[in-house]
């Protein structure tokens, strides 16, 4: 089978607005569209002749960009051939030539569009560009999967919904189809015959992954495995478990579900496994969909999740909103990559889809390096501290255990109230803090590492320091003296002395360990604090000038919370 080339009315056939709308139609009637661009920087540079760009045939989502004439303009130039803005779009703008009320000529991004030959459509109310980039990308890859032989044995990209897609698959892999989304919730699945396993009966019954299955998943790295494998895992048939193949849905990197083939009383058709990858193509527009019919409550559950965590607003009400009773235990835990990973790896997004498997009601909040997770669900404070440190110990596991990716520390915050969220969220923060001063320290002194998990008890008097460090910035950096000479100076001139006096200080005063942390002679310290003194007049024998630049140095080598 041989499809036509994706066009953007093919694209738009997917979508019923909730997230992007058509304002203006493109000048040709059925615009191709070869990929999905974030971004002016993503289109390349601008072409010397129309029709040469780089970016000719790509849908453009301006994120970042002005939602007017000149980003379309722009946008056209380089050879986009549509184009989505931020705000949602006044359709009564003209195109060229014609005037408003007050007979000025019109001039907005709508005009601009129709001067350019190209389409311009609005992101939702509601929607981010997120959920725009990924239906779009889903689409496009929706109807590039349907090119091929096997996508016409399921009958094509057309499949109306995931039921009907299920039932297209289980009759060519000779077996029965579930389709679930990432928290192991069954979205349809075909028909179940007299052969089907215990397991699969009860999945079905029950709408979900019952939580026994899931542990022993977890235990077994199957899960693991799903959420990072890009291909089709096989599991063979045990004991009473009949053999099983398993693809994750994607929408480029981001997870979307999976499609799991059950053999009944026969085993699995030969090229089962070909299908199952064709399926996860044709099913990825389907999930977004389904995900899309949430987006609503989503949202309105991320901004009470953030509310309450940042606090701001009336917490009773975000409390209410997360369906959390004023008095049921809950805690934070924080979970912070290494600044500067690349931008490919996945230890944060595995994590987020190990707790929304194993603890499904979670309150999730990602912010770029950062993942927040609000818990609740035990009935005293005591059984449900016990639960979140076990949750901890399960996550550093799981992050510890991923190939060459960047490093996780995870903080605990206290147990107590929804309304007391935000306090438990910036405790967690500030023992993630903790954590990495402690690692970076143990790593100047040559230790081994510490542990990158911790509540408060175990990040210790760290905590404290920190706290009083915070408070006593505004402070230091409002006043004057020979400390902040020498701080400053020093550190406009690269920071030798400052880290000089940070290993001094921080080996108690110890010549010897100070050098062997620096990797400088000894001699060599001993004059470097001479000049300290020399140069700057800081007398390193006087207990209120050690205290001040304890402090001093400590603010220096650390960047300001955030």
């Amino acid at each position: 089978m041989s499809l036509e080339t994706p066009t953007l009315r093919s694209l738009l056939a997917f979508e019923d607005g909730d997230v992007v709308r058509l304002v203006c139609a493109p000048a040709a009637p059925d615009t191709v569209v070869t990929r999905i661009a974030v971004g002016l920087d993503d289109l390349g540079p601008r072409p010397q002749r129309r029709g040469s760009a780089e970016g000719e045939g790509v849908l453009l989502l301006a994120v970042g960009a002005a939602p007017d004439a000149g980003t379309v303009r722009e946008a056209a130039q380089r050879g986009a051939c549509a184009v989505v803005l931020g705000e949602v779009l006044d359709a009564r703008e003209g195109a060229a030539g014609e005037v408003g009320d007050a007979g000025e000529p019109l001039t907005g991004p709508v005009a601009a569009a129709r001067e350019s030959g190209i389409a311009l459509l609005a992101r939702a109310e509601g929607a981010d560009w997120a959920e725009a980039a990924a239906l779009l990308r889903s689409a496009l890859s929706y109807a590039r999967a349907g090119d091929g032989d096997d996508a016409d044995a399921l009958g094509g990209p057309a499949a109306p919904s995931l039921a009907v897609l299920a039932a297209r698959v289980a009759a060519q892999v000779k077996g029965s189809i579930t389709i679930e989304d990432t928290r192991l919730r069954v979205l349809a699945h075909s028909a179940t015959g007299p052969g089907a396993d215990a397991l699969r009966r009860t999945v079905i019954l029950g709408g979900r992954v019952p939580d026994w299955r899931v542990a022993e998943l977890r235990r077994s790295g199957l899960l693991r495995a799903l959420w990072t494998s890009e291909d089709v895992i096989h599991r063979p048939a045990d004991g009473d478990n009949p053999e099983r193949l398993v693809v994750a849905v994607r929408s480029g990197r981001e997870v979307l579900g999976s499609i799991w083939a059950a053999a009944d009383d026969a085993a699995l058709a030969p090229d089962a496994a070909r299908y199952l990858r064709t399926a996860a193509g044709l099913a990825a527009p389907l999930l977004v969909r389904e995900r899309l019919r949430e987006s609503g409550t989503a949202h309105r559950r991320e901004a009470a999740l953030r509310g309450l965590l940042r606090g701001l607003g009336d917490r009773r009400t975000h409390a209410w909103s997360l369906g959390l009773s004023p008095d049921a235990p809950c805690a934070v835990v924080v979970a912070e990559r290494q600044p500067g990973a690349p931008a490919d790896d996945r230890a944060l997004d595995v994590l987020v889809l190990e707790v929304s498997a194993h603890r499904p009601g979670t309150g999730i909040m990602r912010d770029g390096d950062r993942l927040a997770l609000l818990l609740t669900g035990a009935a005293s404070a005591a059984d449900h501290e016990a639960a979140v440190r076990g949750v901890v110990r399960d996550l550093d596991a799981v992050v510890s255990s991923l190939p060459g990716s960047a490093a996780v520390w995870l903080g605990v915050g206290p147990v107590g109230t929804p309304e007391r969220a935000c306090l438990s969220y910036e405790r967690a923060v500030l023992v993630v803090r903790a954590l990495r001063e402690r690692e970076a320290r143990a790593s100047a002194a040559g230790r081994p590492r510490p542990p990158r998990h911790a509540d408060a008890a175990g990040a210790g008097p760290a905590l404290e320091v920190l706290r009083i460090l915070d408070a006593a910035r505004p402070v230091w950096e409002s006043g004057g003296g020979p400390v902040h000479d020498l701080i400053r100076t020093d550190l406009a001139a690269g920071g030798e002395l400052v880290r000089t006096l940070a290993a001094y200080l921080d080996a108690g005063g110890d010549v010897a360990e100070a050098a062997r942390r620096l990797v400088v002679h000894p001699n060599t310290l001993r004059y470097r604090l001479g000049r300290v003194r020399e140069r700057y007049g800081v007398d390193l024998d006087d207990a209120d000038a050690r205290l001040l630049l304890t402090l001093a140095v400590r603010l220096a080598t650390r960047p300001p919370k955030h």
